[in-house]
């Protein structure tokens, strides 16, 4: 069975060249990710916030919360 790890971004340039990476990366036969564009889909930020991402880019699996770089606070992104 397959583990779910979330993406989170705002679509900055930091955050699509991580993107990029995690598609990369991620073993898709153990990982079913799923992208979430936090820029234009605003109403997953508390979502993002309830799986204790502070910022994005980010990864989010069983294991915890992956920070990657700093592109945006997620209060940067409710304004």
């Amino acid at each position: 069975m397959k583990s779910k790890a979330v993406f989170f971004h705002a679509g900055c340039p930091v955050c699509v060249s991580a993107e990029r990476s995690i598609a990369e990366a991620l073993d898709r036969s153990r990982f079913d990710v799923e992208i979430v564009h936090l820029g234009l889909d605003k109403g997953r930020i508390s979502d993002a916030e309830r799986r204790g991402v502070k910022s994005v880019p980010a990864l989010v699996t069983e294991a915890g919360v992956f920070h990657i770089n700093f592109g945006a606070g997620l209060a940067d992104l409710k304004k």
